[in-house]
């Protein structure tokens, strides 16, 4: 041990690189919290004087808080408290002097990705909080900071370290009694060089991960109402803005008369957003899904929204509809998706062993043809956003879902170098895909730049950003299997169309196409139709696992076995023990097989998210829906149970109510969600004409069960596998109780009536 006051911070990470295969970046800022910064606004300033930056990761200040940097926007989900608690599991430190900040995307610009390069394209995205990288990253610099402590310590007693124990932000010399705080050792151990750096515990010794449950930390802000969402930012001079965009996606403002309400109480301004304008540059996104560029708009600029609203209402408007209002009807939408699926694929997405042969030689054979509609992601807060432009430097506050997109889109909208802009991440009321694109941050500082000088807060209304969402893109999918002597398939062939957008994800990497049936293909068609798309959570995986399970089930009854049986005999070929194991466990807290009166039924459906094809990978939820259904064809979801294998878990609490909103999403998702068009237009604006369920509607018997575990050395994403198998299970679980099959949802639209 030595000590070293002028130590550059690089030496610190020197051995910690290799504990973690290179992902760990440090900065080069100065050591200490206290010393000058370039820009306040840009450099935390919490921690106060003295307080020690052992890495830009985590900083521990004099009254022993700890800071933790965390680049995941919190959507609900828990990305913030599950940073928290890594850092807690190897400092130990005092859960209540733990607090959390945003990472600043403008450091991590000027410090080489210091943040960005753990995680890869997903280190600044709010849908991930445990990949491999990062609870890496979180646990080495903080066992990191603990041996530092530990080794100030023992040079102030003259003791050895290894003697020290830290705890509840305590450090205490074990034979002695001695002790002394975190905060008052932290000038001392932001000095210290170790000879190496320590690796962190086995899982087996954690004593806080897997162990304890801890609240959001947020609530509490939440509860008092502190908490500042993207709806909530309030700035000195600030005004607002209402937006109107093109009512058919891809069409022009033809013109607009600001004379017409110029005069009206406290507006300012009438500005034009026009598409395809040149930018001052070319954006390199970190989503590896490219950006959306900013659509044709107009917005009115005023004191209040509510002027601002009535103004634009009031404010003559013409559009140029542009080719997309050819589309009439969401039926000669769906009727071109149907029509796709007649056409040899324009692209193979997969393609094993001899389909066509299979089929030559086919005995029973089943054929079926599926359709999901445009889905909105519909979030309690409409999309919003707040910007500040000047002539060198641009601010933005914004509920983004990728704050690192968000502060590229700025730069590349303004032009203003990227070392100018900072981008201030607020909490989200709801994402769900919707705001990981940064299409309407663009849209924010496109109005704010030609307003410049004071911050401008943009609002679209929630008829506005309901028809001009990025949607889940409607699908079509005709299926065909031939069924072996054991009733289970040895070739499936598969056509989907759709899109243009996500609507290929999840079907090649299904275990039904990547290993437990010999033959394969996979063909995709893009319709051209101009409806814009993007993520909606599990992007194609929650429409696939509708059509894959459904058919599943229709090859089951075709084979006359039982669909839990069928499912364990053709996914137990699968390498993956956690397919069965959360098969068997639902089905078993379902009351599987128990038998039932008349007009009730229970189905199952099961799938995985993130697997990438590969055995023990990514989250396989199971569900049992058990629904009942009138002779008048009333639906009613009776009980609900969940199974599912992450491999591990960090935070059961936290996972069980991931499965749960995930379910209920899925829920509505199946049983409610469809946006129609008429001449190219979005029919539906807010809730009135897009249903959701209420809490009435939600069974009262929803349960999620652990025994699907498998132990696989993994903790996965939670948070979108629950979304595809409940549709599914609850048609299953219809054509249980009637007879009736469903192909399409949403299933509301479907008479269900029986006799």
């Amino acid at each position: 041990m030595s000590e070293n006051p002028n130590l550059d911070r690089r030496q610190f990470i020197v051995s910690s690189l290799a504990a973690i295969g290179g992902a760990l970046v440090v900065g080069t800022r100065p050591d200490f919290a206290g010393a000058a910064s370039a820009d306040a606004t840009v450099w935390d300033k919490a921690a106060g004087a003295g307080s020690a930056e052992f890495t830009p990761w985590i900083l521990i200040a004099p009254d022993d808080t700890v800071t933790v940097r965390v680049t995941t926007p919190d959507i609900g989900n828990g990305t913030l408290t599950q940073a928290a608690a890594f850092v807690m599991e190897e400092l130990g430190t005092s859960w209540d002097r733990i607090k959390v900040e945003q990472a600043s995307p403008n450091r991590d610009f000027k410090e080489d990705g210091v943040y960005s390069k753990v995680g890869g394209f997903l280190g600044y995205f709010s849908g991930r909080s445990t990949g491999p990288a990062r609870m890496a990253t979180y646990l080495q610099v903080a066992a990191s900071a603990r041996e530092r402590l530990k080794a100030a310590a023992g040079h102030k007693w003259g003791v050895p370290p290894s003697e020290i124990e830290a705890s509840n932000s305590i450090l205490t010399h074990v034979p002695t009694g001695r002790k002394v705080r975190f905060g008052e050792m932290v000038a001392k151990a932001a000095a210290i060089t170790l000879d190496r750096e320590p690796k962190p515990k086995d899982q087996a010794d954690w004593t806080f991960l897997t162990m304890k449950a801890p609240a959001k930390l947020q609530i509490p802000e939440i509860v008092n109402g502190s908490a500042v969402y993207g709806m909530d930012v309030r700035l000195p001079n600030m005004v607002y803005a209402a937006l109107r965009q093109s009512p058919v996606h891809g069409g022009k403002l033809k013109s607009c008369d600001f004379n017409a309400i110029k005069n009206m109480p406290g507006i300012h301004a009438a500005v034009v957003v026009e598409p395809g304008k040149p930018r001052p540059s070319d954006l390199k996104p970190p989503f590896p899904f490219g950006v959306t560029t900013a659509q044709s708009a107009v917005a009115v600029i005023a004191d209040h929204y509510w002027q601002a609203r009535t103004a634009l209402d009031a404010m003559p408007v013409e559009w140029d509809d542009g080719p997309g209002s050819h589309w009439k009807t969401t039926e000669q939408m769906n009727a071109a998706a149907f029509a796709a699926l007649d056409k040899e694929g324009e692209k193979i997405e997969k393609s094993t062993g001899d389909v066509e042969a299979a089929l030559k030689n086919a005995g029973k054979v089943v054929e079926r043809r599926y359709l999901t509609p445009y889905c909105e992601q519909a979030p309690l807060e409409p999309l919003n956003g707040t910007a500040l432009v000047t002539k060198d430097r641009v601010e933005v506050w914004h509920p983004s879902q990728h704050s690192q997109m968000g502060f590229l889109v700025a730069a590349d909208e303004t032009g203003v170098s990227p070392e100018n802009v900072f981008f201030h991440q607020t909490y989200v009321g709801g994402g769900f895909g919707r705001r990981a694109f940064s299409d309407d941050i663009r849209m924010v500082v496109a109005v704010a730049k030609q307003f410049p000088d004071r911050p401008v807060h943009v609002i679209w209304s929630r008829e506005e950003a309901t028809r001009q969402g990025r949607y889940r893109p409607l699908m079509a999918a005709k299926f065909k299997a031939v069924l072996g002597e054991d009733g289970l398939p040895t070739a499936f062939h598969a056509r989907v169309s759709g899109g243009p957008g996500f609507f290929v994800l999840g079907l090649p990497d299904t275990a039904l196409a990547s290993g437990v049936v010999p033959n394969v293909r996979i063909e995709s068609q893009v319709v051209p139709f101009h409806i814009m798309t993007g993520p909606y959570r599990g992007p194609g995986y929650n429409s696939n696992t509708f059509f894959v399970e459904t058919f599943i089930d229709e090859c089951a009854i075709a084979a006359r076995i039982d669909p839990l049986e069928y499912r364990l005999r053709l996914y137990g070929k699968w390498g993956d023990i956690g397919w069965t194991k959360c098969l068997k466990e639902v089905a078993a807290k379902a009351g599987w097989g128990q038998r039932l009166p008349r007009g009730q039924g229970r189905g199952i459906a099961i799938g995985n998210w993130g697997g990438d094809g590969k055995p023990e990978a990514g989250t396989t939820c199971a569900t049992v829906a058990k629904v009942e259904v009138s002779k008048s064809g009333q639906l009613k979801i009776l009980q609900i149970d969940v199974a599912f294998d992450t491999g591990r878990v960090l935070n059961r609490d936290a996972v069980a109510t991931q499965l749960e909103g995930g379910t209920l999403f899925g829920l509505n998702m199946s049983l409610n969600e469809e946006l129609n068009i008429k001449d190219g237009r979005i029919v539906e604006g807010n809730y009135d004409q897009y249903p959701m369920i209420r809490m009435a509607d939600v069974p009262r018997s929803l349960h999620v069960h652990f025994g699907g575990l498998s132990n696989n050395a993994r903790f996965t994403e939670i948070g979108e596998p629950p979304v595809g198998p409940i549709g599914p299970a609850i048609g299953n679980a219809i054509f249980q109780a009637t007879g009736k099959r469903v192909r399409t949802t949403p299933l509301r639209k479907h008479d269900l009536s029986w006799t």
